[in-house]
């Protein structure tokens, strides 16, 4: 079979060369056929491929787009809008009002002051409010950002024995957090954040959220002498080796105030025209429990308490950025793991409340807005900061249509330090500790990890390798492994790529899954298969060994009628090919040659034609009448030549 339509002057385009010998009544039927030819897509210099690969991959967005056409002048001040979007909306600024906790009680999750969780709620907002792209975002100090802080630091440093030491290096990683965000909104390297899955994030929080919940059980129980580790077993054994240390008071108010702060929650969530409840219930907890322990001289009876806080706004520290080489190593790591969790968890909470009001938010700026906040911050006395969810569905719920809401917050921070420090000297503990864990609870989300479940085994295992991970071993290596499992997910997708075979739905040229299609019926002589990914390197192997074995099993279970004498290969779903791959067709070639079968390429997408062209033009293995269209064509245009060479 394989060369007789080239004997018989068959062109593959319906027609016949001059001197074919073929007979009236079926060239008659070739001719009425409609066989289209494969186009070679437009010539470009390699100078202009790279630069429309380098434009998709980084700017795929064209952000500059609004600026063709425009004026020199326009242009001017639509850049200075680009890079501060905050004067883009102040001209025509309306004042909403919005309401917010304080964010002091998370910097207990970094093993920092207090008053660095208020510092940190006062000069990053005002930054972001000049820098970011986001209406509804509210910026400040967060639970997992705070947690993962806390105890990447605390492997190399105590915060009790150095507290100095700590806070420095707290600065320092803030400040290399700030960088890396930052590089990746300028560098336009975005993507990279796109390897944390949906399915890592959802069993990363809910093991983060059950960590953080297990961290607050030293202030619920008023344990004195706490372990300092962060996994579930250890925290338990300290908790049952401490019962003597339990403190009954301390444990009546977690309970009360802890069943106040989530029936709050719960009534925000029912009725969500009533969503000041739940924004106002952490400040009411903290004003009547500091409330309680002033009336009732509580710190004398086993309620620990805040102590003294110095009034004053945010001091410098930019001298006490730390970049000595035996803290390097642990500050820039800490930095890359807060600032990457940080910003996927910011960007991801702009995105929601955008597409909720129909706005798009620039990514890349987000980064760079989130970034050069984290780096103003580290200088002025900062931990890690970035987009709050609970804080921005204060904002989206209370109407807030701009940024401004982050200079009001900032504004209510900066009166607080300056004047109402000294209300917090009784503050206990306990409540900032429910406070957290009505905060985090939020984080376990059951019906994700069930959709999870439903959708996608695969999904489900990395979410429960990311929560077994984080409380079980630690909160960055249960990251690490859950990210590692979804990476090797999508290296076995591209070294294993998904093939099928097609078969006619009866009456129809349509050609489609035989699994999938039950009306799908295999075409006697003929075996075709459909590539779903791009052919190269990592697959040719696996690709040469299975389409072999499917020719072996055909050609054994054949009979005479249905001999096999095609073996078609739909390049629809290949997108893109390298020089492996160019090699692999050709060996396969050659392979289905030697078994005196042909091998026939459909509908091969604008790279890969191009390569094969290339091919065709050095050597000439794929002529004109191996190429088709599309399958129909190619059956259609076969099976009439197979008849006419059938004795």
């Amino acid at each position: 079979m394989v060369g007789m339509r080239g004997a018989y002057g068959y062109n593959g385009n319906g027609n016949n060369d001059e001197g074919g010998v073929v007979g009236g009544e079926a060239e008659a039927e070739i001719a009425a056929m409609a066989v289209h030819k494969v186009a070679a897509p437009p010539a470009q210099s390699t100078a202009s491929k790279l630069k429309a690969r380098v434009k998709e991959t980084f700017f795929p967005d064209d952000p500059f787009r609004g600026f063709k056409g425009k004026p020199l002048t326009t242009k001017w001040v639509m850049a200075v809008q680009y890079l501060f979007p905050i004067l883009d909306w102040v001209p025509n600024y309306s004042f909403s009002l919005f309401k917010s906790d304080l964010g002091i009680s998370y910097a207990k999750l970094a093993s920092l002051p207090p008053i660095i969780g208020l510092y940190s709620s006062f000069v990053p907002p005002m930054v972001y409010a000049v820098l970011g792209s986001s209406r509804d975002l509210a910026v400040g100090p967060v639970s997992i950002a705070s947690l993962i802080m806390g105890s990447m630091l605390r492997q190399a440093v105590s915060p009790a024995a150095e507290p100095l030491l700590f806070l420095q290096l707290a600065f320092t990683s803030t400040f290399f957090a700030g960088l890396v965000q930052a590089s990746l909104g300028i560098l336009r390297l975005g993507f990279i954040i796109d390897f944390l899955s949906k399915a890592t994030l959802v069993g990363f929080m809910a093991g983060a959220a059950i960590i953080v919940s297990l961290q607050q059980l030293k202030a619920l129980l008023g344990i004195v002498h706490f372990t300092t580790e962060m996994g579930l077993v250890p925290v338990m054994a300290s908790v049952i080796h401490h019962t003597k240390e339990w403190s009954w008071q301390t444990i009546l108010m977690a309970v009360c105030f802890l069943v106040l702060l989530l029936t709050a929650r719960h009534v925000s969530m029912k009725w969500p025209k009533l969503f000041w409840v739940s924004a106002c219930a952490p400040l009411a907890c903290v004003i009547v429990s500091t409330l309680l322990v002033f009336l009732f001289k509580a710190q004398k009876h086993g309620i620990s308490i805040i102590g003294q806080l110095k009034c004053g706004l945010n001091r410098p520290s930019w001298d006490k950025l730390l970049f000595d080489p035996t803290y390097l190593g642990l500050t820039v790591k800490t930095g890359l793991v807060t600032g990457i969790i940080s910003l996927t968890e910011g960007v991801a909470v702009g995105r929601t409340f955008a597409s909720l009001k129909d706005y798009q938010v620039d990514g890349n700026k987000e980064m760079m807005a989130i970034g050069l906040m984290n780096i103003v911050g580290s200088c002025t006395s900062c931990y890690v900061t970035t987009g709050a969810f609970s804080r921005s569905a204060v904002n989206h719920n209370a109407g807030c249509k701009t940024a401004m809401s982050n200079v009001i917050m900032a504004l209510t921070v900066m009166v607080t330090l300056l004047f109402l420090m000294p209300l917090f000297v009784y503050t206990p503990n306990v409540v900032l500790g429910a406070i957290i864990i009505a905060a985090v609870i939020g984080l376990i989300d059951l019906p994700a990890v069930y959709n999870i479940w439903k959708m996608d085994k695969m999904d489900f295992l990395v979410c429960v390798c990311a929560f077994a991970g984080v409380i079980f071993i630690s909160v960055q290596q249960g990251l690490a492994i859950a990210v590692g499992i979804s990476i090797f997910r999508v290296l076995l997708q591209i070294t294993r790529p998904k093939m099928m075979i097609q078969g006619n739905i009866k009456g129809t040229d349509i050609y489609r899954n035989l699994h999938q299609y039950k009306d799908a019926q295999r075409v006697p002589g003929f075996l075709i298969l459909t590539v779903e990914a791009p052919i190269n390197f990592a697959n040719t192997n696996y690709l040469n060994e299975r389409i072999k074995r499917w020719i072996e099993e055909e050609s054994s279970a054949g009979n005479k009628q249905s001999e096999l004498h095609f073996v078609i290969l739909d390049l629809s779903a290949v997108p893109a090919i390298d020089t492996s791959g160019i090699s692999f067709l050709i060996d396969l070639k050659k392979s289905t040659e030697k078994h005196g079968l042909e091998l026939i390429l459909v509908n091969p997408t604008g790279e890969v034609m191009e390569k094969i062209q290339r091919a065709n033009d050095a050597h000439g293995h794929f002529k004109s009448d191996s190429l088709y269209l599309t399958t129909g064509e190619a059956v259609a245009s076969l099976s009439t030549f197979s008849k006419m060479t059938t004795p």
